[in-house]
């Protein structure tokens, strides 16, 4: 059996405004995710399928809120004590002093990382 923490995850990401921890289990990835600036990150997913995050993710809200938006326009919000699923299609807005729990596909993360880390690069972030 394999466990992780925010303090021994091996991966650790850390920009203005959002810090990230991950673990990775093979098949799955756990991330716990600290956001300390409110952020519409949709322009980071330019580039991806209808530019819009492609991984789907399950998780579970700490403290906060973290909105999800879709193609259709539809948003789901979700507030401290809330599980989710966003299904691929969806770009996410954070709020300052939000605290979550993720759970996402390996593959699918990786490859949709890539598109965003190259888009944070281009712009300065």
């Amino acid at each position: 059996m394999s466990k992780a923490s925010k303090t021994t995850a091996s991966d650790h990401v850390e920009v203005e405004g959002y810090e990230g921890h991950f673990e990775n289990f093979g098949p799955y990835t756990v991330g716990f995710e600290t956001y300390t600036a409110d952020a519409d990150l949709a322009p980071f997913f330019v580039g991806l399928p209808d530019d819009r995050c492609q991984c789907p993710h399950m998780g579970y809200v700490l403290e906060g809120k973290v909105t999800f938006t879709y193609a259709d326009g539809t948003e789901e919000m979700y507030e401290a004590g809330d599980a989710y699923y966003a299904p691929p299609g969806h770009t996410p807005t954070l709020y300052a002093g939000s605290r979550v729990v993720e759970f996402s596909p390996t593959l699918e993360l990786e490859q949709t990382m890539e598109v965003v880390t190259r888009n944070m690069e281009a712009m300065g972030v």
